[in-house]
């Protein structure tokens, strides 16, 4: 056969591969042309073919090899870190230095400074005694007395005031272990009950007083006036008490009025402890401008002063009565509310509610304390020989007695209605050698000023606040300006 036959031999087998090939491709692709994954849902229900579950299982089956493969990378691959290994050395302590004995009761300190008691704070409330805060604690009758017992002045344990606070450590089976009080402003003590006995360590706590100074116009009210100008209502009536000699401030007031004042506040440990006292201060009354320094003098006595060295302090208090209103003057002939006829009225009323305290209007001698027609509960204090002063219509007494000396300010009664009084209120009357005056108008007698060799040391410490008053006045004109 020759070489040019098999060649054509070779080409017709190829030609028939392909057509048969071909017609196979063609029987394949007409018998699944309309074959798709996801079917129109809108012209056919969701069926599987045989094609779905191929590719289904094929796609589940790669996930699942995944999940095994992957953590199992990870780990082969993950590099744990070596572990560190510890070992504990014993080291010895150094010997104490030579003398050191003598230091444990510091370390005995420390220990105690470590071990701070848990205290049980009892704030005092009014009515309360110490008794009453220990039953409250669930401490016994004996506990107080062993506290009462280590103290030579006990002042601070018996007369406790509302707001006074006490510290106690108790231990779980209700031991009174220690004790806390302030027995002073500037003196806190700890006592330490043990069965040996009380231990008290007292310590001193850093007092400050902090200056402060106010301005202030009267609009409305005094106390209104000290408000706006920053001032407790308690160091207004300081204020007021400083002035109180030569101003009566239930009717001598008027707006436009002014005052500056020099005062100062009780700090302890940095925190507000309670109001301090004036140092300086003006009061501008009805045009009349009136000046207050604070000084004591030689004899320990803390007074008010005025610029020229002489005490605020009047013999007399011009009124001796906190009261509402005067309720009738002094008079040769009035109505009297009781008996319905004309009688001289030689004393001042003021209307006060009852119960109110009635003060002694200069130190003195109680003359006469019982009844006496028309007045009801009376009692009449001599002073300095040619003055007396009478408080009358009582609704009780105070301790005084007959004989007994008072001091200006001493409460000697209480207001009342007793004998002939249409409501409750003090009758009170000034004489002058037996001679009645208005006590609204008398002249008072004046206190004698420093003596000259105090004088000179007086004016060199008012120095200063007077200048420092003048500033805060210049200041309050020239923003009126």
């Amino acid at each position: 056969m020759t070489e040019s036959n098999q060649n054509t031999r070779r080409n017709v087998r190829r030609l028939a591969l392909r057509r048969r090939a071909q017609r196979q491709h063609f029987n394949f692709y007409l018998r699944n042309q309309t074959w798709t994954f996801l079917q129109n849902v809108a012209t056919a229900p969701v069926s599987w073919r045989r094609e779905h579950w191929i590719l289904g299982g094929t796609a589940l089956l790669l996930v699942v090899l995944a999940g095994i493969i992957m953590p199992t990378f990870a780990s082969a691959t993950r590099n744990e870190g070596a572990e560190i290994a510890f070992r504990t050395l014993a080291l010895d302590v150094p010997p104490l230095p030579a003398g050191a004995q003598a230091e444990a009761g510091i370390a005995g300190l420390a220990a105690y400074g470590m071990d701070e008691p848990a205290w049980r704070i009892a704030t005092v409330r009014a009515g309360q005694t110490l008794s009453d805060i220990f039953r409250e604690q669930g401490l016994s009758p004996n506990d107080l007395q062993r506290a009462l017992d280590t103290q030579k002045d006990a002042t601070a344990l018996r007369r406790i005031r509302p707001g006074d606070e006490f510290g106690f450590d108790i231990d779980d089976a209700g031991v009174l272990r220690a004790m806390r009080f302030d027995r002073d402003d500037a003196t806190r003590v700890i006592l330490n009950f043990t069965p040996a006995g009380v231990a008290e360590v007292a310590t001193d706590r850093a007092i400050e007083r902090r200056v402060q100074v106010a301005h202030g116009v009267i609009t409305s009210s005094l106390f209104d006036a000290g408000d706006q100008a920053g001032m407790s209502d308690l160091m207004t009536l300081k204020l007021a008490n400083a002035f109180g000699y030569d101003i009566d401030f239930a009717q001598d007031l008027r707006e436009g009025d002014s005052f500056s004042v020099i005062y100062d506040e009780i700090y302890r440990e940095g925190e507000r402890l309670r109001a301090g006292d004036i140092v300086a201060a003006t009061f501008v009354n009805q045009g009349k401008r009136y000046t207050a320094i604070r000084y004591t003098n030689a004899q320990g006595e803390t007074l008010f002063y005025t610029e020229d060295g002489r005490p605020l302090r009047k013999a007399f208090l011009r009124t001796p009565v906190e009261f509402t209103r005067i309720s009738s003057r002094f008079s040769a002939g009035r109505m009297h509310p009781i008996l319905g006829k004309m009688r001289a009225h030689r004393g001042v009323d003021y209307a006060a509610p009852t119960g109110t305290p009635i003060r002694a209007a200069g130190d003195g001698k109680v003359m006469f304390r019982g009844w006496q027609n028309g007045y009801g509960n009376v009692v009449i204090v001599q002073h300095n020989g040619k003055y007396t002063t009478l408080y009358g219509h009582m609704s009780k007494f105070a301790s005084t007695k007959v004989g007994q000396r008072v001091s200006q300010g001493q409460v000697i009664g209480y207001v009342g209605m007793t004998g002939l009084a249409s409501g409750p209120h003090l009758h009170y009357e000034f004489r002058l050698d037996g001679q009645h005056r208005d006590p609204l108008t008398v002249t008072l007698p004046k206190e004698e000023p420093l003596p000259a060799t105090e004088l000179a040391q007086f004016k060199s410490r008012s120095a200063p606040l007077l200048a420092r008053l003048k500033f805060v006045d210049t200041i309050r004109l020239a923003r009126n300006d």
